[in-house]
Protein backbone atom coordinates (compact mmCIF):
# COMPACT_ATOMS: atom_id res chain seq x y z
CA UNK A 1 0.00 0.00 0.00
CA UNK A 2 2.93 2.22 1.08
CA UNK A 3 5.15 1.32 -1.76
CA UNK A 4 3.71 3.45 -4.69
CA UNK A 5 6.58 5.26 -6.66
CA UNK A 6 5.11 6.34 -8.88
CA UNK A 7 2.42 8.65 -6.97
CA UNK A 8 5.26 9.94 -5.03
CA UNK A 9 6.90 10.92 -8.27
CA UNK A 10 3.72 12.52 -9.42
CA UNK A 11 3.81 14.89 -6.03
CA UNK A 12 7.67 15.38 -6.32
CA UNK A 13 6.73 16.81 -10.19
CA UNK A 14 3.42 18.44 -8.88
CA UNK A 15 5.18 20.54 -5.97
CA UNK A 16 8.16 21.29 -7.57
CA UNK A 17 6.76 22.33 -10.76
CA UNK A 18 3.99 24.53 -9.16
CA UNK A 19 5.69 26.37 -6.83
CA UNK A 20 8.68 27.12 -8.97
CA UNK A 21 6.11 28.12 -11.62
CA UNK A 22 4.79 31.06 -9.29
CA UNK A 23 8.16 32.84 -9.33
CA UNK A 24 7.91 32.41 -13.08
CA UNK A 25 4.18 34.01 -13.18
CA UNK A 26 5.68 36.93 -10.93
CA UNK A 27 8.27 37.46 -12.98
CA UNK A 28 6.20 37.44 -16.12
CA UNK A 29 4.04 39.99 -14.53
CA UNK A 30 6.88 42.08 -12.64
CA UNK A 31 9.38 41.90 -15.43
CA UNK A 32 13.22 40.61 -14.73
CA UNK A 33 15.00 43.77 -14.44
CA UNK A 34 16.44 42.43 -11.01
CA UNK A 35 17.52 39.54 -12.91
CA UNK A 36 19.07 41.74 -15.72
CA UNK A 37 20.92 43.82 -12.61
CA UNK A 38 22.02 40.75 -11.01
CA UNK A 39 24.03 39.61 -14.67
CA UNK A 40 24.81 42.62 -15.46
CA UNK A 41 26.86 43.01 -11.81
CA UNK A 42 28.03 39.84 -12.39
CA UNK A 43 29.68 40.69 -15.83
CA UNK A 44 27.31 38.55 -17.83
CA UNK A 45 25.32 39.80 -21.07
CA UNK A 46 21.60 40.70 -20.08
CA UNK A 47 20.09 38.76 -22.46
CA UNK A 48 20.62 35.55 -20.81
CA UNK A 49 17.74 37.42 -17.90
CA UNK A 50 15.79 35.70 -20.68
CA UNK A 51 16.63 32.06 -19.74
CA UNK A 52 14.50 33.08 -16.05
CA UNK A 53 11.11 32.50 -18.60
CA UNK A 54 12.35 29.05 -20.10
CA UNK A 55 13.23 27.74 -16.70
CA UNK A 56 10.50 29.42 -14.27
CA UNK A 57 7.31 29.24 -16.87
CA UNK A 58 7.92 26.86 -19.39
CA UNK A 59 9.77 23.94 -17.42
CA UNK A 60 7.64 23.91 -14.66
CA UNK A 61 4.98 23.35 -17.49
CA UNK A 62 7.05 20.64 -18.66
CA UNK A 63 7.42 19.09 -15.41
CA UNK A 64 4.32 19.26 -14.24
CA UNK A 65 3.00 17.68 -17.39
CA UNK A 66 5.32 14.90 -16.88
CA UNK A 67 6.31 15.91 -20.58
CA UNK A 68 10.23 15.40 -20.32
CA UNK A 69 10.34 16.02 -17.18
CA UNK A 70 14.09 14.96 -16.88
CA UNK A 71 15.05 17.70 -19.79
CA UNK A 72 13.27 20.68 -18.01
CA UNK A 73 14.00 19.45 -14.77
CA UNK A 74 17.94 19.77 -16.12
CA UNK A 75 16.84 23.17 -17.17
CA UNK A 76 15.38 23.98 -13.92
CA UNK A 77 18.52 22.99 -12.27
CA UNK A 78 20.63 25.06 -14.11
CA UNK A 79 18.32 27.89 -13.38
CA UNK A 80 18.69 27.15 -9.63
CA UNK A 81 22.49 26.91 -9.71
CA UNK A 82 22.46 30.88 -11.91
CA UNK A 83 20.26 32.03 -9.24
CA UNK A 84 22.75 30.81 -5.97
CA UNK A 85 25.33 32.06 -8.12
CA UNK A 86 23.76 35.26 -9.07
CA UNK A 87 21.97 35.57 -5.54
CA UNK A 88 23.93 34.52 -3.04
CA UNK A 89 27.30 33.86 -4.67
CA UNK A 90 27.34 30.12 -3.31
CA UNK A 91 27.40 31.45 0.51
CA UNK A 92 26.55 28.46 2.56
CA UNK A 93 25.80 31.70 5.37
CA UNK A 94 22.93 30.90 7.99
CA UNK A 95 20.00 32.94 8.07
CA UNK A 96 18.45 35.21 10.90
CA UNK A 97 16.34 31.80 12.11
CA UNK A 98 19.00 29.38 11.51
CA UNK A 99 18.58 27.90 8.06
CA UNK A 100 20.73 28.31 5.20
CA UNK A 101 20.58 31.35 3.40
CA UNK A 102 20.41 29.47 0.02
CA UNK A 103 17.82 26.79 1.73
CA UNK A 104 14.74 27.94 -0.85
CA UNK A 105 17.01 27.73 -4.26
CA UNK A 106 18.77 24.90 -3.03
CA UNK A 107 16.06 22.70 -2.42
CA UNK A 108 14.29 23.24 -5.55
CA UNK A 109 17.63 22.60 -7.17
CA UNK A 110 17.75 18.98 -4.93
CA UNK A 111 14.11 18.64 -6.04
CA UNK A 112 15.21 19.03 -9.63
CA UNK A 113 18.07 16.47 -9.58
CA UNK A 114 15.72 14.37 -8.06
CA UNK A 115 12.89 13.94 -11.33
CA UNK A 116 16.04 13.62 -13.09
CA UNK A 117 17.29 10.40 -12.05
CA UNK A 118 13.63 9.30 -10.91
CA UNK A 119 12.03 10.26 -13.91
CA UNK A 120 8.70 11.37 -14.41
CA UNK A 121 6.47 8.05 -13.60
CA UNK A 122 3.48 5.92 -14.92
CA UNK A 123 1.20 9.25 -14.24
CA UNK A 124 2.63 11.84 -16.71
CA UNK A 125 2.33 12.27 -20.50
CA UNK A 126 5.31 10.77 -21.56
CA UNK A 127 4.74 7.25 -19.27
CA UNK A 128 7.93 6.75 -18.21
Amino acid sequence: MFNNTDIAKLILRLSTGVLILFHGIYKVIHGIGGVKVMLSNAGLPEFFSYGVYLGEVVAPIFIILGLYARVASMVLGANMLMAIFLSYGFSFSLAKYGGLTIESPLLFLIMSILIVLLGSGKYSVNNK
